[in-house]
């Protein structure tokens, strides 16, 4: 065996601090630990360094922004566990190579000279190794050659025993077949829609006595939610726009200010094909002028797309005058050169002449004012605030405010519970305003918030409406709907069951088929449920299925298919069951033998050296 001595965890470790290099993603230097917090867990003669640790639990954080898009803080982390796992992949690590020491698998140099000569992160311009890249690479990640080389041996020798413990894994057959003809199986239906037209005496409205049994029989369906009183203030530009007048001069200036968006000098839209020399240019025009070549040949020539020698709008601001005058002597699309460009001489296809124009003022006029009001009116709010906020501090009520300011004096009963689907108009629509009503308590003191358009609000919670239960009296309308959809319902699946116990009885609709429907099939306008339903009859069976106040349906099973596992999609399936499964038994066998080796070499873990690290990373 070899000589027992210090080494890093693994490879995969060291691909973590080349994946934080080669992605630009940083390093993360530890320091200031002392000797005592050089390492963080060991197993066996294996130790998991200060550093090795950092890099993983930096590396997890950069992946997961990249996946997700935010970056999670590493108190996210510790509250998902994540900081364990990559402490877990690190001790497995460590335990197999511990392993594959204790039982002496190694590789020879050659092995490991063959695996960095084949790494892409040290191919140099060519494709090829190249030697001072790697030199490189190792040192910017903090790396030294001979300890870079001893993980690459060590992480050859854990596959190695990776390999033997998992190649033996089989995935039983029947198994696999048992699950791909379960998935595959589809089966054929008669679905018919049973709708109110089928129900004897159609719609029934209720009686009196309908209704209050109804109602009495579970009123707290009815129970209103608990709604907040609230008195508020509030201003927006919107409000204040009408009372701005704009003038003549100051509508002008804004018109100039936006000349561009107004005003365009003639362009053209071209393409430019460059060449090494005038000749070159010359020869190419002639050839494309006497038809034996086209500019869309010559560009696909040169290895080229459209889009590579697109150049987009022109006009002559900007270009070279001798450039400018060669495009813009066309009158309509065509060639232009050659010329002498920054690339070489160019020919240049115009397709397209795009005269100069110029949208009036009369045209943008009400545009312009609408601007400029609502910049106007954001103005004025803005120097209002402190005067609003003076009154408010100094105890000013909202009634008071209203009547000594701009701001509009409002009530409304909320129910928080309905969020957003209550807040298409008014001032219920702002995000702020529905925050501060939610977090808002009795006797709060009045503050002065800004809504998302410029505007300014303020608000008073003045009562918490608790639940209740109007009398039926109040909400007939409203329980009479639910009599209906509820009886409505109940009488359609009743209808369903009835026709599926005479399936000989006519029904309004024409029934349909459906064929090969398998397990994951969306029937559109079906409920919840109908498709597991299918699934759990057998070829032959009449059922009724309950829908909802407008329909229900009986189903007939006339056909199941066993899926052809031999053959197109059905021996796919099977070969994609098969390597699932064979994966998730290696997985779940290496991950035991894994356990059973680090529990037979033992291991530590240094909880201070871990939080140390944490700590640095922002987790203490």
């Amino acid at each position: 065996m070899a000589e027992k001595r210090r080494r890093k965890t693994s490879n995969t470790i060291m691909w973590v601090i080349l994946g934080l290099l080669i992605l630009a993603l940083g390093g993360f230097g530890i320091g200031g630990f002392g000797s005592s917090l050089s390492t963080v867990a060991s197993v066996g003669d294996r130790e998991i360094t200060v550093q090795e640790y950092a890099n993983a639990l930096q590396f997890e954080i950069n992946r997961l922004q990249q996946d997700t898009g935010q970056r999670l803080t590493l108190q996210q982390m510790q509250l998902f566990g994540l900081d364990r796992n990559v402490m877990e992949r690190l001790l497995a690590a460590a335990a197999l190579e511990s392993e594959a020491d204790r039982i002496g698998i190694s590789v020879g140099d050659q092995a490991v000279a063959e695996r960095i000569r084949e790494n892409p992160a040290f191919s140099g311009v060519g494709g090829g190794f190249d030697r001072e890249g790697y030199r490189f690479a190792l040192q910017s990640a903090g790396l030294n050659e001979s300890g870079y080389e001893e993980d690459i041996r060590d992480e050859a020798a854990r596959e190695l025993l990776q390999g033997a413990v998992a190649g033996g894994v089989e995935v039983p057959a029947a198994y696999v077949d048992a699950i791909a003809r379960w998935i595959a199986e589809s089966r054929d239906v008669t679905l018919a829609t049973v709708t109110v037209q089928d129900l004897p005496g159609g719609d029934l409205a209720p009686t009196d006595a309908d209704l209050t049994a109804f109602y009495d029989a579970d009123p707290t369906r009815f129970e209103t939610p608990e709604l907040r009183a609230i008195t508020y203030v509030w201003m927006t530009p919107d409000s204040v726009v009408d009372n701005i007048q704009i003038d003549e001069d100051q509508l002008r200036q804004l018109y100039e200010d936006r000349a561009a968006d107004y005003r365009q000098p003639q362009r053209v839209l071209a393409e430019r094909l460059a060449f090494a020399d005038m000749q070159s240019a010359t020869d190419a025009l002639a050839a494309i002028e006497s038809g034996t070549t086209t500019f869309d040949a010559l560009v696909e020539e040169r290895g080229l797309t459209l889009e590579d020698v697109d150049q987009g709008e022109l006009s002559r601001d900007g270009l070279d005058p001798v450039i400018a005058d060669a495009l813009f002597a066309l009158e309509q699309p065509g060639l232009a050169g050659p010329v002498e460009t920054p690339l070489g001489p160019a020919i240049y296809r115009v397709n397209a002449v795009l005269d100069a124009t110029e949208v009036p003022l009369e045209d943008v006029r009400d545009d312009l004012v609408a601007e400029a009001g609502i910049d106007a009116a954001r103005r004025r709010i803005d120097a209002a605030r402190e005067d609003i906020d003076d009154l408010l501090a100094g105890g000013a009520t909202l009634e008071e405010v209203a009547d000594q300011t701009d701001m509009e004096l409002g009530n409304i009963r909320w129910d928080p519970a309905a969020g957003e689907e209550q807040g298409g108009f008014g001032i219920v629509a702002y995000d702020e305003f529905r925050s501060a009503a939610r977090a808002a308590q009795a006797g709060d003191f009045p503050e002065l918030g800004t809504l998302s358009d410029g505007g300014l609000f303020s608000l008073r919670l003045d009562e918490v409406i608790a639940p209740i239960v109007p009398p039926l009296d109040e909400i007939r309308g409203q329980v009479e709907a639910a009599w209906r959809s509820e009886s409505l319902r109940s009488r359609l699946f009743e209808r369903a069951g009835e026709l599926s116990e005479n399936p000989v009885q006519d029904i309004m609709g024409q029934p349909e088929t459906l064929t090969g429907i398998v397990r994951d099939a969306t029937l559109e306008g079906a409920p919840d449920g109908l498709i597991d339903r299918i699934f759990e009859a057998a070829p032959g069976d009449i059922f009724a299925f309950e829908g909802d106040d407008q329909r229900a349906f009986v189903v007939r099973v006339d056909a199941v298919t066993e899926a052809d596992l031999s053959t197109g999609d059905g021996a796919q399936l099977r070969q994609a069951i098969e390597t699932q499964t064979g994966t998730e038994l290696t997985g779940d066998l290496f991950e035991s033998y894994g356990r059973s080796v680090q529990g037979m070499a033992g291991f530590t873990v240094n909880s201070q050296a871990v939080e140390a690290v944490q700590s640095q990373l922002g987790g203490g």
